[in-house]
This record gives C-alpha cells, structure tokens and sequence, in this order.
C-alpha cells in the first residue's frame, strides 16, 4: 500500500459512519463524540498500526528504541473488544486487508489500488473547512484496562503518545474542529491512558468529519507521500502525486518521448524519469530560475539513488533546457507524450494572457507530437479559456477524457487530448 503512488496520506479506518446524526446543542454533540471512543472497534486498526510501524522500522533503518513492548501490546488490543470480536485477529500480514486502508488521493482520479483499499479525496473545497491539531492536556495515569492475568510489573511498558487530529468540512456544526479534537482526544486519552503529545508522537488518531460522514482512522503516513522526490520547491509546485496520475492518464509505452514544456520544478517529468525508466523525458521551461529549480530536484534524485545501491547507481532519462514554448526547438512530429501543468494565470501569468497562450502552446504542442497516435494531458484551472482555445485547434487535437481534480482547493481539470491525423502548420524555420 506504501508503494501506491497517486496516494498523498494513508490511514487505517477505525470506523465509518455515512449518515451521523449530530446534535445541535453543541455541549451534546461533542458528548456524543467522547461516548463514540468507547464504542469503536479499536482492536484491529491498531494491528495494523504496529505492523506498519514494524515494516517502517526496517524500511528506514531507523534506530529508534523500540514502540512498545509485548504488555503494552496486549494493553493495545484490549479497547473496544465488543466492536471487533468478530473480526479475524490474526496478525499475518495478508490479513491487514482486512481492514480498509483509506488512503488520500489527489483528486477526483481513482487508482487501481489493491483488495481492500478505499479511496478519499484529500482535499475539501467548502469554505468553512479546517484543520485541526490539538494539545490535550493529561496527568500520567497507569493503565486501568489491562486484562486478568496479565503479569505487568510498573514501569515495564512503555506509554504510548498521541494527538487527534480534526479535518472538518461543512457549514451544520455547532462546534469547531479545534474542540472536536479536544474533547475526542479527552476521550482516548482517558480509554487507553495514553499520553497526549502534539509532536513527538506514536500515534496520529484522525477524526474526519465532512457534513454527515464521520471517518475515525489512525495515520500510517508521517508525512504526505507528495513530497517524495522533490526537494526545491517553487511558487507552484505540483504534488507528485497529482504528476503520477497525470501521466498514467496518458499510459507511456516503452521508447515513448514524453516532453513537458512547461516544467516549473519538475514535478512531472521527475516522477515520469523515476517510474518510467524506458521512456525518454524532456523537461523545459522559460523561466531560468525554475530550470534551476528542477536542475536540483534531478540532482536530489540521482543522489537518493545512489545512496539506494551504489554499485548499480544509474543516471535517469531526463534531460532539461530554457526555452520558449511557442517555438520548441523540436523536429514536427517528434514527440509521443506532452504532459504539461498549465498557468492557471493566479500566481504566474495572468488570466488575459492565457487568452494569447493557450492556442498558441496547443499549436506548438500540435506540432511536435505524431500524428495519429501523439497525446497530450493537460492541467489548467482556466477552463473557459482553455475550451476556447481548443475549439480553435480542434483540427489537430480531439478532447478524449476530463477528470476533476482539486488542487490546493482550486477546481481543476485534466484533460486527455488525441493528436488527429492532420499536418500541423510547420513554424518558418530560423536556425
């Protein structure tokens, strides 16, 4: 599930509610949420948490002191016994399919994912939306809940540190996502006499609450899976996550050429030389800062993978240049793929200038990808204006596919287009 690659957060679902009914008073419906905690089916989910935090460990190589040890183990899986009872405990690593893993996509784009895996939208668009990471205040207690006949001498297991995080979307609740953590947080630190801390913590409990779906979950992600791979942001950089999706959208084939004209950080190019390593990438932008900018992003890469296996270290096919994307310096017909994040004309460019752009980057890209069998995905924002500019070059682009996508909040659009059969205007030669 880790090695899923359009997924920015996982975590495992506790439980899912589709339709809870909160109380107006606000006193009541948070109540209702600190009596939820003793009632969920906490068993399970925390199997998984312990064997991803095992798989993490050997991942990372990390030398941090064990977790916890075996009594705090069976302390672990003593909440919430009625809820999961009837779940299957084995603790193989097959089984944790059986819980659904949520994981957070980009956007409206569904990913193949394996048996088990839902997916969710990362990203709310309501203005009243919110984010909320809250301190609960605690007194060290000793666990209450441990099972009969359990041998546990004081100071043997270690205590485990949480926060709750809030993520709230929708304009019908009393109460904040600052006090729905607060008090939820309250609540479990009370059920397994956890220690609350918002920093350096062992457990991340996420309490998702969008209208009338409530999700509780616990993280299996530190930090978003986005951030892999990049390390030189710019004003705009695209998340690799979206980039993935965006050029599996376009389905590379091996000796595929896939150019992205305007390539800011190198987000999409980079992530293409990292998966598709049997096609040929080709990343430019007019900008010298931002060809800087993805220079180093490379760079990170190649050093990442040496550091991976230094014996077998392999440069990536990607090569960068300045240009400027009305005049490519590429031969008419060249290029399989263009994949290319658009200026949505806020932070770069300008709406009015997207007027004179947009139908001139289609010609150019019409121009050097094949005829016949050439695609191109597209990101933009400003839809209107990209809809105009292709009706103007509808003769050598055909619009296959739309998805939705939410970036940063902005309704976006990816568009699929097929490259038609028709001859491009060949650009007077100048060199």
């Amino acid at each position: 599930v880790h090695r899923l690659r359009s997924v920015d957060n996982l975590f495992v679902v506790v439980q899912e509610f589709k339709d809870y009914q909160f109380k107006e008073n606000k006193e009541e419906a948070l109540k209702d949420l600190e009596d939820l905690v003793k009632k969920l089916p906490w068993t399970d989910p925390l199997k998984v948490w312990e064997l991803n935090n095992s798989l993490k460990k050997k991942k990372t190589k990390r030398k941090k002191h064990n977790l916890q040890g075996p009594a705090s183990r069976e302390k672990l899986s003593d909440g919430g016994e009625e809820g999961g009872a009837d779940q299957n405990n084995t603790n193989d690593q097959e089984d944790c399919a059986q819980n659904p893993v949520a994981v957070e996509p980009t956007g409206g784009r569904e990913t193949e994912n394996p048996q088990g895996v839902t997916s969710r939208n990362g990203v709310e668009e309501e203005e009243d939306n919110e984010q909320s990471d809250v301190k609960v205040e605690v007194q060290k207690g000793s666990e209450s809940e441990t099972k009969a006949g359990d041998s546990q001498t004081p100071g043997e297991a270690k205590v485990l540190r949480f926060r709750v995080t809030c993520n709230r979307a929708g304009d019908k609740h009393s109460f904040t996502s600052n006090e729905a953590a607060r008090d939820f947080g309250g609540a479990v630190q009370e059920h397994f006499q956890w220690k609350a801390d918002m920093t350096n913590f062992d457990v991340e409990v996420l309490l998702n609450i969008h209208n009338n779906e409530v999700v509780v979950g616990i993280a299996l992600t530190e930090e978003s899976l986005h951030r892999r791979n990049i390390t030189h942001f710019g004003p705009t950089t695209l998340r690799s996550t979206l980039a993935y999706g965006m050029l599996r959208l376009c389905d590379p084939q091996p000796t595929d050429i896939i150019v992205d004209p305007m390539c800011g950080t190198g987000a999409i190019p980079i992530e293409g030389a990292a998966e598709w390593l049997s096609c040929y990438h080709i990343a430019g932008d007019n900008n010298p800062q931002a060809v800087k900018r993805a220079a180093n992003n490379v760079s990170s890469l190649l050093r990442k993978n040496e550091s991976k296996d230094s014996s077998a270290a392999l440069g990536v096919p990607l090569d960068i240049i300045q240009w400027d994307i009305c005049s490519l310096p590429l031969r008419t017909g060249s290029v399989d793929i263009v994949v290319t994040d658009m200026p949505f004309g806020k932070r770069i460019g300008s709406k009015k200038k997207n007027w004179d752009l947009y139908p001139a980057c289609l010609m150019e890209m019409g121009r050097i990808c094949t005829p016949g069998t050439g695609r191109a995905v597209l990101l933009t924002q400003d839809k209107k204006c990209f809809a105009k500019a292709l009706s103007r070059v509808g003769h050598i682009w055909r619009r296959a596919q739309t998805v939705w996508v939410n970036v940063g909040g902005l309704h976006a659009a990816v568009y699929l287009l097929r490259r038609t059969w028709e001859t491009a205007e060949e650009r007077r030669s100048f060199w």
